[in-house]
């Protein structure tokens, strides 16, 4: 879902850009300059319009590694929680059976001394 915000932005920022490059170029079309001149401009706003796409580009990049790292580092802890959450399942089930071996051998000897006190 975050993913999913993220390109959309993305996205939007980019078609920002695009735009406003598309609008300055159309504007220098019309615009009473030599051909020169005009050349010049668009050589730079090209260049211009293309650092700005890399800086975003890197942004975005950053900003996916960011959730990476955040969902690794969240896959780790709930990994480290969940072995802890069954080493405590075992532990309680081994407490379990020694209480119930304990019960049982403790049933056996009443009985036999139940037995011994019949035959006695």
């Amino acid at each position: 879902m975050m993913n999913d915000d993220n390109r959309d932005a993305g996205m939007a920022f980019l078609a920002f850009v695009l735009g406003a490059a598309s609008g300055a170029l159309v504007a220098l079309m019309y615009a009473p300059s030599s051909g020169r001149e005009t050349r010049a401009y668009l050589a730079r706003a090209a260049q211009q319009a293309r650092d700005q796409a890399a800086d975003a580009a890197n942004k975005v990049g950053d900003f996916v590694q960011q959730g990476r790292d955040s969902a690794v580092t969240t896959m780790g802890e709930w990994r480290q929680s969940a072995a802890g959450a069954v080493d405590r399942s075992r532990d309680a089930i081994e407490q379990g059976r020694e209480a119930v071996t304990y019960a049982v051998e403790q049933g056996r000897e009443a009985y036999r001394q139940a037995k011994a006190q019949d035959l006695g």
